[in-house]
């Protein structure tokens, strides 16, 4: 004869399952929220390649999609330029602990004041190693006068490095700094700087590498945290599983005759 101990379900039990199953939901959820973020990265990602197929813009096409406007359009990434125009090599700035190919260095900015307009564009004009024994000497960027072409392509603004306090109080103290963007850098020097940069492009020169690493989509971050949602809430699943049902039920014992 088979003895079966029948388990009690009560408040409790009823508690703790909603409680599991909120969290197995939420963290699912969370999960497949990330793989939305990644598959949205990733369009975005294979549209700026595309745009760098497409014919190079030339300074009055460059005024005339982004003159006036407050930011640059996302659409524009990566899109390839011809520029013509002249270097304010006063201008010049060299943001700090910026990496190429590993190893720290400056990536150096001078604005390139446009042909036949008045518009001024931010010119990543390419990468410089620093100088470690004395750290406030500056690389030897050479800034050809007279007109110049400059080949790269529509880039944002560089991507911002923690720092102790805002750039903004440091504006004029120093040529080198940790962090840039277009609006204070406009204001700064009172020029018309268009709302974007251009990464420039092309062979060594001037005393400055370019060979840029292809840009990255960023997908790689999402499909971690997406993997860690869905292990949490395959944690989750299996606790409540083991003791909430399993443990519950107690091995049936067969009584021996006596």
């Amino acid at each position: 004869m088979l003895d079966a101990v029948r388990p009690r379900f009560g408040w409790r039990f009823a508690a703790i399952t909603l409680v599991a199953a909120a969290l197995a939901v939420l963290t699912f959820s969370l999960g497949r929220w990330q793989l939305s973020r990644a598959a949205g990265k990733l369009a975005q990602h294979a549209a700026m390649l595309q745009e760098h197929t497409l014919a190079p813009l030339s300074e009055r096409e460059l005024v005339r999609e982004f003159a006036g406007r407050p930011d640059a359009e996302p659409a524009f990434a990566f899109r390839r330029v011809i520029l013509h125009g002249k270097w304010l090599a006063d201008a010049t700035l060299y943001l700090d602990n910026r990496q190429l190919h590993g190893r720290p260095g400056f990536y150096v900015f001078t604005p390139l004041r446009l042909s036949g307009s008045h518009e001024t564009v931010a010119v990543q004009r390419g990468w410089a190693p620093r100088n470690f024994d004395d750290r406030t000497l500056l690389p030897q960027v050479a800034s050809p006068a007279g007109e110049v072409v400059v080949q790269g392509y529509v880039a944002g603004e560089p991507a911002r490095l923690f720092e102790f306090s805002h750039a903004a109080g440091a504006q004029g103290a120093s040529r080198i700094r940790q962090n840039l963007t277009v609006a204070g850098y406009a204001a700064e020097l009172d020029l018309n700087l268009l709302p974007l940069t251009v990464v420039q492009t092309g062979e060594a020169s001037d005393g400055l590498q370019r060979d840029w690493p292809a840009p990255d989509s960023g997908v790689d971050m999402h499909y971690g945290y997406a993997f860690q949602w869905f292990g949490l809430c395959a944690l989750v699943t299996m606790l409540y599983v083991w003791f909430q049902i399993i443990r519950r039920f107690p091995r049936r014992e067969r009584h021996a005759p006596r």
